[in-house]
């Protein structure tokens, strides 16, 4: 069973910076696209940024450059650098990864909370 754990949220001070961590299964590293979401309160999940191998990664419109995700495969941890942060980015952040099946499907950690606020 493969159960993605977050760690490293926090508050934080509009400009400033964090790094969200997901510990996840070595064997998820070298084939599974992996994430993280994101949910404040009143609004729909935002897919925030993912990485597929062998392919670019991706981030939201709403995050542009100011966020960058990253791996550690010998670490077993994928990393979600959050930088210039604005109140607007206050939310829950949910790492994930999607698990080949029929159909696909992705599992969710349980959530780290990030409060961006002076």
């Amino acid at each position: 069973q493969v159960q993605p754990v977050e760690s490293g949220g926090g508050l934080v001070q509009p400009g400033g910076s964090l790094r969200l961590s997901c510990a996840l299964p070595a064997s998820t590293f070298s084939h599974n696209t992996m994430g993280w979401y994101r949910q404040a309160p009143g609004k729909v999940r935002e897919l925030v940024a993912s990485i597929t191998p062998r392919s670019p990664a991706y981030f939201a419109e709403s995050v542009g450059d100011r966020f960058d995700i990253s791996q550690d495969s010998a670490a077993n941890t994928m990393y979600l650098h959050l930088n210039n942060l604005k109140p607007e980015d206050t939310a829950v952040y949910y790492c994930f990864v999607q698990i080949w099946g029929d159909p696909d499907y992705d599992v969710f950690g349980q959530g780290t909370q990030v409060t961006v606020s002076s």
